[in-house]
């Protein structure tokens, strides 16, 4: 008799998950729903309806119990409570559309019951700017690990999850392929934070602690919850070659794009560079250190070779 595998994990299918939205309302329109779709994405209201809503029911009762946890430890401790934000970490490869993900929940988050203050922050802002890549010699490993500046993206999280009453996080931006040094994204207690990237699960092995008097601290440390957006990657490289191609005919025209000199490209150098930029950097990022992380996420969305979601694991408690 064959053995039933275990696993830490309640599978659903698409259908099964969609009926758990129950009387959660759609509170998004069409046109709203064009806005936040990313580049080349296929999100429908019917992925909405049947993925998004029941997500953002389950995240507005962890949210209820997660605050009802603080206030008990405060009373019990005899401390007045101060606001800390509930963070949700989302991760998965470049192109499964992650980003779309947070900003679709970000929004649905934000008019759920009680209206909460819900911010979006991109591990992007925290990449080294290019000019320490290039010093370091790991400008074509931008993504990796390395590329990240740690030590302040754990500072962030320290703040935030200390109660600060504003935190700040730098920017980037596609357009110029690196570091804002002149902008700032600022944080002020929100009741939630969406926090999305490549690195959001690594567990890196160099060190990251906050202090040398510390243990290791990781990102995901922080988080209050975490999801992971997951594809075969036959799948994602032909959704990252797709991009590119469309990028090719929009943001690369941008004359101070840092891509500009990919506009002029016909369709076949188009596809032969966006593959060799998948073999050479994305599809190694992802393979040794995104998809090892899958597993530590609480929830794993299952995408199929249309971009819609198939299936939902969601960790036992």
């Amino acid at each position: 008799m064959s053995q039933r595998r275990v696993t830490p994990y309640v599978q659903f299918t698409r259908a099964e998950w969609a009926v758990l939205r129950e009387a959660t309302p759609l509170t998004l329109s069409e046109a709203e729903l064009a806005q936040l779709r990313g580049l080349n994405e296929r999100v429908s209201m019917r992925e909405v309806e049947h993925i998004y809503l029941p997500l953002t029911r389950l995240l507005h009762l962890y949210v209820a119990a997660t605050m009802n946890l603080y206030e008990a430890s405060h009373v019990f401790l005899g401390t007045n409570a101060r606001k800390v934000p509930y963070i949700i970490g989302v991760g998965g490869s470049v192109a499964v559309g992650k980003s779309t993900m947070a900003r679709i929940l970000q929004t649905l988050l934000a008019r759920s019951p009680g209206q909460p203050k819900v911010d979006l922050v991109t591990t992007d802002g925290f990449l080294y700017p290019n000019k320490v890549l290039i010093e370091r010699g790991i400008l074509d490993r931008k993504g990796f690990p390395e590329s990240y500046d740690i030590r302040r993206l754990l500072r962030f999280l320290y703040d935030v999850k200390s109660g600060l009453p504003e935190v700040t996080a730098p920017v980037y931006s596609h357009l110029y392929y690196d570091i804002l040094s002149t902008e700032r994204l600022t944080i002020r207690r929100p009741d939630i934070i969406v926090l999305e990237g490549l690195n959001v699960l690594q567990t890196p092995s160099y060190p990251n602690s906050l202090s040398p008097a510390q243990s290791a601290v990781f990102v995901s440390d922080f988080f209050d919850f975490s999801i992971y957006v997951d594809a075969k990657e036959r799948h994602i490289r032909r959704w990252y070659v797709e991009r590119f191609h469309a990028l090719r005919e929009t943001a690369f025209q941008n004359p101070q794009s840092y891509f500009h000199r990919y506009a002029s490209l016909t369709d076949d150098e188009a596809e032969a560079t966006a593959l060799d930029i998948w073999e050479r950097i994305n599809g190694v990022n992802l393979r040794e250190n995104i998809l090892p992380t899958r597993n530590r996420a609480q929830l794993i969305l299952e995408k199929g070779e249309d971009h819609a979601i198939s299936s939902v694991s969601l960790r036992k408690l």
